[in-house]
């Protein structure tokens, strides 16, 4: 993914009511049991064997090297309450919306040198639930990475800029030189 879809990610496991399990064999049964008993398509999604998937699972390895400890740490959070992460987005695509903070170029069409020139900006703002919904959507649908920084870009636009259409209507604003994206909803 990019910046925006992990950004995405991390604030829908953020929503969890309940830690994720610590062990490493509590870990790898959880997984397991999510694939519905397929030790093989646990170790194919993490890159190690069946049998050192079949030895966590039954507690005969107990310390996963780093590299390993952080893809299932990764897999197990993207598996881990996946109705309270639903739940959490729906409300935040019908209802709250999210709010984005980025550091980003944002230019406008205008003559080069005016005011209205490209500058870095820290922008901190809450984008409401139809930009939300527009966001998910096209993150499920596996959107690529600029499509989901246009979406942002065009709620952006119309709140920050446009003070909710109230101002600049024929504004067009560019996202570009991204530093970072979070969301949070």
């Amino acid at each position: 993914m990019g910046m925006a879809g992990d950004s995405l990610e991390r604030a829908a496991q953020a929503v969890g009511t309940r830690p994720i399990p610590r062990s490493a064999g509590a870990q790898m049964r959880y997984l397991v049991k999510q694939h519905k008993g397929s030790t093989k398509a646990v170790a194919a999604l993490l890159g190690v064997s069946q049998r050192t998937v079949e030895r966590y699972v039954k507690d005969q390895i107990k310390r996963p090297k780093a590299d390993l400890a952080a893809r299932m740490e990764t897999e197990v959070k993207r598996w881990w309450q996946p109705l309270v992460r639903k739940r959490a987005r729906d409300k935040a695509a019908q209802s709250t919306g999210l709010v984005v903070e980025t550091r980003a170029r944002f230019g406008f069409t205008a003559a080069a040198g005016t005011t209205d020139d490209g500058r870095m900006r820290r922008i901190t703002q809450h984008l409401p639930p139809e930009f939300e919904g527009r966001l998910l959507a096209a993150q499920d649908a596996g959107a690529p990475e600029a499509q989901l920084q246009q979406i942002a870009a065009e709620g952006l636009q119309e709140v920050y800029f446009k003070d909710g259409g109230g101002r600049a209507q024929g504004l067009l604003v560019e996202f570009t030189d991204i530093d970072y994206i979070e969301v949070s909803l």
